[in-house]
Order: C-alpha cells, then structure tokens, then sequence
C-alpha cells in the first residue's frame, strides 16, 4: 500500500504543521446560526480537561437537564482520555479534534428510540466524520468496524459510545465520543500505523472547519436515523438507509479477519456483513456464522492463513492497540 505523500517542501518524515497549531475559533463554534442550523443545543470549548467523555457523563448524572440532546463538548487538550475497555492516550494539545455529544434519542414525536439501537451510534459517526473528511479535507476514508476511520490502513480517528445513567425517567442518554488526529507529525503520533489529516497532504489542517463539519454531518444523519425510529434499514434523508451507507464504506467485509474475545478465545474467518444490530458477521472455516458485537470483541485483526503469506497482519491504531475514543 502506497505511503501518504507530503506536500512540496515538507519534509517526508517529520513534516511540520502547515498552519500555526491555533485554538479553535470560539466564535465560529458558538455562532446561533451554526449551532441552529444543526440543532446543537449547546456548545462548550475547554482549555484542557482529563476526558470529555467523562466530563459529560458527569454532568448527565448530577444535573440531567442541563445537558439536552446534541449538548456538545469540545477540548483543545485531553489528559486522561480513554478508549474501549479502558485503554488510555494523549495527544499534544492544540493537535486533534477532540468532541462528545450528548444523545438522547427520540423520533419527531418524541418517542424514545429502543436502547438495542443505540448500537449504531458508533457507526453513524463513523460515517459522518469520513464524509466530513472527504468532502472538507479531500481525504479518502474508509470504516473499520467497530469504531475506527482509516485512511489508506492508517487509523486518524477513534469513537466511543458510552451510556450514561439510566432510571430517572429521561431518555437513556448516550455519550458519544470522537478523536481526530490533525495536525500531529509522523514524530507525534503514538504509533507508526496512525496517521493524521496533516500527514495524508489534506486540503486543510483548520480544526474548526473539520469539528463544524463533523458536527453538521453527524447532526444531519443522527435526526434521520431517530426520526426512521433507528430503523437501519430505512433509507435516510431520502437516500441510502445507514447499514447501507455505512457497509459500502466498511474496510473490514470481505476480509479474512481474527476476532480476539474474553477468555482468550477468538474466532477466524471471512468478514460476511453487519446485522441488524451493527453487530460484525464472521463466517469460520466450517460455515458457521458466529455474531461478533463491538462489546464483546478485544481485538478484530486481519488473518492471513499460515504458509500463504506473512502471517497475522499488524493491528492498526492511534494509541493502545484499538482504542475507541482516539
């Protein structure tokens, strides 16, 4: 696979930011027209925290109503942020798009979305934040299941879903995660697989143009998809339903794939499909076909078969081997 290259006069290991790393533009993020046209209820930017994530779980549990639906938070520095099952990371501030978004998932009249949808939420973002790339930044993405974007087999971001508290007879909120590497250098990333939308030669490197981006794509897709009742099958906005968009563009199907579970067990075979509940369809040797959920799955590696190749491909990922929120 072809490596991204720099542009003119950088250097091809180590290029340096073509932009001053700068904060986001506070005003830009906050304008009534923005946050109105998307229906973002609220928007936050931080300095520095430990996780968004966190902070808004915190907030969905102390103070319910002070965080609606498409309440969104936003840092320019993360110390403590987490991926799936607890996997830790940090970038350098002032380098990624770092965002959570409150969900509390209804239809157009207001009848709450059943919880086994919330299991697309990931994959939804997914989607949103690969045509924000592709049509903001000129790069080509692709899904890779559960909750990672690749560029070209390099990850530049990760998602996490978190639910928040659940009994105080509101719609069961949702904690939905984004990291997105920009402007890091080959030096900065984590890990030699990542890669960032300044390393892929992007068209901009602006964070506030990529967060507005994300943001509207994600706020157009995640209203269709509430008011469908989190049918993915529905077609949205007039188009494709979800598990169409999001299979089209999904990097792991048709793959030969090893599924890591608890318990050191692990299940190899041929990546078919995502169901209906966005869970990964592996089919073995045997013709079996084995349901893989984003919950359940440790790791989910590309397998090459001993003797015709070069054995178990290197895992991709921005931090700790597949962590979520990147």
């Amino acid at each position: 696979m072809d490596a991204p290259q720099p542009a003119d006069g950088q250097d091809p290991i180590n290029p340096q930011p073509s932009e001053a790393r700068a904060g986001l533009n506070r005003s830009e993020l906050g304008s009534e027209d923005f946050l109105a046209a998307n229906g973002i209820t609220q928007l936050t930017v931080v300095d520095s925290t430990g996780s968004t994530n966190a902070d808004l779980l915190q907030g969905v549990t102390v103070d319910p109503r002070a965080w609606p639906d498409l309440s969104v938070l936003t840092a320019e520095h993360q110390t403590a942020a987490r991926g799936r099952l607890d996997r830790h990371w940090e970038a350098p501030p002032l380098s990624s798009v770092l965002v959570s978004i409150v969900l509390r998932p209804v239809n157009a009249e207001g009848r709450p979305l059943p919880t086994h949808t919330y299991s697309w939420f990931s994959l939804l973002a997914a989607l949103a934040l690969r045509e924000a790339l592709l049509e903001t930044a000129g790069i080509p993405a692709e899904i890779k299941w559960p909750n990672d974007v690749m560029v070209r087999g390099r990850k530049i971001a990760g998602i996490l879903a978190q639910l928040g508290p659940m009994g105080d007879g509101t719609v069961p909120p949702v904690i939905l995660g984004t990291g997105l590497n920009v402007t890091l250098t080959a030096a900065e990333l984590p890990v030699p697989t990542a890669t960032s939308v300044l390393l892929e030669n992007a068209r901009t490197v602006d964070r506030t143009a990529l967060l507005k981006s994300y943001l509207s794509r994600f706020a157009a897709l995640y209203r269709s998809f509430c008011n469908a009742d989190g049918d993915p099958a529905a077609g949205l906005a007039g188009g494709p339903s979800l598990h169409k968009r999001v299979e089209s563009v999904m990097s792991t199907l048709g793959k030969q794939v090893r599924a890591q579970l608890p318990g050191d067990h692990e299940i190899i075979g041929h990546a078919s499909r995502l169901d209906e509940y966005g869970s990964l369809l592996v089919v073995d040797a045997a013709r079996h076909e084995h349901v893989v959920t984003a919950g359940d799955v440790v790791h989910l590696r590309p397998w090459t078969p001993p003797g015709s190749g070069s054995g178990t491909a290197a895992e991709p990922g921005t931090g700790a081997s597949e962590s979520g929120y990147a």
